[in-house]
């Protein structure tokens, strides 16, 4: 019998955003763009919506823990932006579950934008270009782990 694992709708206790606001930032974005510069070397990332991608500033924050990571697309790779001079042409934010639910493609982003848990703000057709990217990624398939204790 397998059963799949569902990632459960979660909110961290609020100290750990407390806490996580006064740490560096910066790991966090170097974490997202290494993520993001992989999918594009592995052809995860429809290249045709890249182009509108270039010099747009991103921010994506997970709000229950305080994390925060800028980001812009330029020359054909993700990099990051530790101090951004302006503000970001499209900002994410939502908390933990939300993202781990969207990457696990559990949910999809218009329901977790519905339902007022994930934000995105700034550009409207620029929100839209990357949510068919999103949607167009086809993740690889992972061989299934044996299941223990079953």
């Amino acid at each position: 019998m397998s059963t799949d694992f569902t990632i459960p709708k979660f909110r961290l206790p609020a100290f750990v955003a407390s806490l996580g606001q006064k740490l560096p930032q910066w790991p966090h974005a170097l974490v997202l763009v290494a993520g993001l510069n992989a999918a594009l070397k592995m052809k995860l990332l429809p290249e045709d919506g890249l182009t509108a991608l270039e010099d747009k500033i991103f921010r994506v924050r997970v709000l229950d823990t305080g994390g925060e990571a800028s980001y812009t697309f330029r020359d054909g790779l993700f990099r990051p932006i530790f101090r951004p001079e302006r503000e970001p042409d499209l900002a994410f934010a939502a908390n933990l579950s939300a993202y781990l639910q969207l990457i696990a493609r559990q949910e999809d982003p218009d329901t977790l934008f519905f339902s007022r848990e994930l934000e995105i703000t700034g550009d409207t057709e620029l929100g839209l270009i990357v949510k068919n990217m999103l949607d167009a990624i086809e993740w690889p398939s992972l061989p299934q782990l044996p299941r223990f204790g079953r």
